[in-house]
C-alpha cells in the first residue's frame, strides 16, 4: 500500500492550512493530487437604490457655549514617537521560516522552549524546530541580538518566509 491513511490525512491538513491550491506526489507508482479551493460560482450583485435624503428637524440653540479643550486634554501630535518605531524597526531583524510546515518552540513537547522573549541569540543559536514532511529542521538566529518578541504560536502551521521572532540586532 503506496500511501498510508495517516500520512494522507496529515498532508491534507498541511494543505489546507496553507495556501498551496495544488499538490501532486508519486510513490511506488501511485500519482497522488491533491486540489483545494473549489471554483466559486461568481456572485451577483444587484445595485439598491440610494437612500432618500431626509431633511432634519431644526436643533434647539445650545445655551451653554461649548467648552474648549484644554491644552492638557487637546491631543498632541506624537511625530517623537513615530521616529522611535522607524529607529526600532530599522534595528529589528526578523526570522522567517525557510518552508512550510508545524512551528515547534522546544525540541520536545516536555522540554523548555529553545528561546524565550528576552534571550540573547547569536548567529548559531537554535531558536525553533519547522516540521514538515515529517522532518524536523532546526532553525537558527543567523543573526546576533536579543530576542523582542515571538509571532507565533506553538504547533502553529507556518508558510514560506513568514516572520517567526522579531530580534534587536546588536
Amino acid at each position: 500500500m503506496p500511501f498510508r491513511m495517516h500520512e494522507l490525512r496529515e498532508l491534507i491538513r498541511l494543505i489546507d492550512e496553507s495556501r498551496i491550491d495544488e499538490f501532486q506526489m508519486e510513490k511506488d507508482g501511485a500519482k497522488l493530487v491533491i486540489k483545494k479551493g473549489a471554483k466559486e460560482q461568481p456572485v451577483a450583485v444587484t445595485p439598491q437604490p440610494a437612500p432618500e435624503k431626509v431633511e432634519a428637524a431644526p436643533k434647539p440653540a445650545v445655551t451653554e457655549p461649548a467648552p474648549t479643550p484644554s491644552p492638557q486634554t487637546a491631543a498632541a501630535p506624537e511625530p517623537k514617537a513615530a521616529e522611535v518605531k522607524a529607529e526600532d524597526d530599522a534595528q529589528l531583524h526578523k526570522i522567517v521560516s525557510p518552508m512550510v510546515g508545524t512551528f515547534y518552540r522546544a525540541p520536545a513537547p516536555d522540554a523548555d522552549p529553545y528561546v524565550q522573549v528576552g534571550d540573547r541569540v547569536d548567529e548559531k543559536t537554535v531558536v525553533c524546530i519547522i516540521e514538515a514532511m515529517k522532518l524536523m529542521n532546526e532553525i537558527e538566529a543567523e543573526v546576533r541580538g536579543e530576542i523582542v518578541e515571538i509571532l507565533v504560536e506553538n504547533g502553529q502551521l507556518v508558510e514560506y518566509g513568514q516572520p517567526l521572532f522579531l530580534v534587536k540586532t546588536e
